[in-house]
């Protein structure tokens, strides 16, 4: 079996994967669809390791060792050989499912295909594609490099070879796998996201400020961020996306999205990465 271990999608999640990946003494192909994703990425996993190195958790030339083992590529051949493909990128339904259709015709037939999905049914991956035993989910949690957990999906068609090469593959990682079965949201974000909009329930009718949400729910619960300091972190497009797949996917008005977490994705004010959301940066 090769050691080629690739990653689409150059952007936060998969170049915390090719990081993590390439750490651990993969070869790690990431491929993207422009060259300037790819040098983004690149210049990610350079300063995160440069960061380690400052602070003595890594010396120079094992540095230089890691950023080598990692291949940047915009050809989706460059996978053939690939062990294993993990998925990263827009959390999209239709995006997915004509990956996986490209990624089912060019890897090798016996490898396994992952997506990092957040809340897209994994059964609905495998089912595009002529291997769905070797389909699964592999939901790393962000920052990848600092984060423990990876959730494993398993889909319907989910064979139990697969997910046991998954569970050691993640703990060669360094990671910790905890299984849990296709549903919407999975477990961590069909728990984390109707908290995260009940926050923003309770900002939109006035019941308290930003401050004095995340402040309750930091000092009262012990969180290490407020929820919406975490939904500015995560992104306020994705945690829409990822509230209209709940509330699709169990059809429970419990789970409809805020309008005020709506207006604020129609407005572009999509937290970090725009500058603005529920706080500003």
């Amino acid at each position: 079996m090769s050691d080629i271990f690739g990653v689409i999608g150059a952007g936060t999640m998969g170049n915390g994967i090719a990081q993590v990946a390439a750490r651990a003494g993969f070869q790690v192909v990431m491929r993207d669809i422009a060259d300037d994703f790819l040098a983004r990425g690149l210049k990610t996993i350079d300063k995160s390791l440069q960061r380690d190195v400052d602070k003595e958790r890594l010396t120079a030339d094992e540095k230089q060792a890691i950023t080598s083992r990692i291949k940047a590529t915009t050809d989706l051949a460059e996978l053939r050989e690939a062990f294993i493909v993990v998925e990263a990128v827009t959390e999209a339904l239709e995006v997915k499912t004509e990956l996986f259709k490209a990624l089912d015709e060019v890897v090798n037939g016996d490898a396994i295909l992952a997506s990092n999905t957040s809340s897209i049914s994994i059964t609905k991956l495998g089912a595009v594609t002529r291997r769905p035993d070797q389909i699964i989910g592999m939901h790393f949690m962000n920052p990848v490099p600092v984060m423990k957990l990876v959730e494993i999906i398993r889909g319907a068609a989910t064979s139990d070879k697969t997910y046991e090469r998954v569970h050691t593959l993640t703990e060669k990682l360094g990671k910790v796998p905890l299984e849990c079965n296709d549903s919407p949201g999975f477990i961590s974000n069909r728990v984390l996201m109707p908290m995260i909009n009940e926050a923003v329930f309770a900002l939109y009718e006035g019941v308290a400020s930003r401050e004095s949400i995340d402040g309750i729910m930091k000092l009262g619960m012990n969180h290490p961020m407020g929820p919406l300091t975490l939904a500015d972190f995560i992104g306020l497009d994705v945690c829409l996306a990822i509230m209209n797949v709940l509330h699709d996917g169990f059809g429970d008005s419990k789970y409809r999205p805020c309008p005020l977490l709506k207006r604020y994705v129609d407005a572009g004010w999509l937290g970090r990465k725009s500058g603005r959301g529920f706080y500003e940066y």
